[in-house]
């Protein structure tokens, strides 16, 4: 996609909310890794997916800075539904919580620092949508974890599936995150339990619905 075409479509979308223009913004100003901030349009999609599944509990693994948490939010029924969100990162921290207070959808989203592989075990919930985006490496692992909480008829959506196109790069298959993702990619495709497609969105999209 280049770049007129990019804008094309983003002036032909629902607007970005000011406050999720404002978490870009400073994630661009304040994070080294900036380009990791899911963004306008993914953003718009992550909202509409929640809002055409109608999820009471989210789990997210991997917050960053939080844009994906309240585009989840956003999308949520009710103040009665859940956005779990885990981030690794304790110095996203304040970051974090200082873009959720300003946000009308904030309060439905729950912030735990700290490993997923943990954490999750510990809540005790049963979800409806989980949305993954966190090491690469570990892709295999969340998805397992997940999967013992993901209600029947859930949802996984799992971002950068296609690893800047290293997945089909002989060159990069060696790296230590490809494989992760390879790894990933082939697992969901051999699970009976679920069906899935890639949407070729920026880093790759993998929807995944459990039967």
């Amino acid at each position: 996609m280049n770049d007129k075409l990019e804008e094309y479509i983003l002036s032909h979308i629902d607007e970005e909310p000011a406050e999720l223009a404002r978490i870009d913004h400073d994630t661009h100003v304040q994070n080294y890794y900036w380009h990791m901030c899911s963004g306008h349009l993914q953003g718009r999609l992550i909202k509409m997916l929640t809002s055409m599944i109608k999820p009471r509990r989210v789990l997210e693994i991997g917050t960053f800075s939080g844009y994906s948490a309240l585009c989840l939010a956003e999308g949520l029924v009710d103040d009665d539904c859940r956005v779990d969100t885990i981030e690794v990162n304790d110095e996203q921290e304040d970051f974090i919580r200082k873009h959720l207070a300003l946000s009308p959808f904030g309060k439905r989203v729950c912030l735990h620092i700290g490993d997923a592989r943990d954490i999750v075990p510990s809540l005790g919930e049963r979800y409806d949508l989980v949305f993954i985006d966190a090491n690469k490496r570990q892709y295999e692992e969340y998805y397992d974890l997940v999967m013992d909480h993901l209600n029947d008829g859930g949802y996984i959506i799992a971002d950068n599936t296609l690893w800047a196109g290293k997945v089909v790069d002989p060159k990069a298959q060696h790296e230590a995150q490809t494989q992760g993702i390879l790894a990933f990619n082939e697992k969901v495709k051999q699970d009976p339990r679920v069906e899935q497609v890639i949407i070729p969105m920026r880093d790759g999209l993998t929807l995944i619905h459990r039967l």
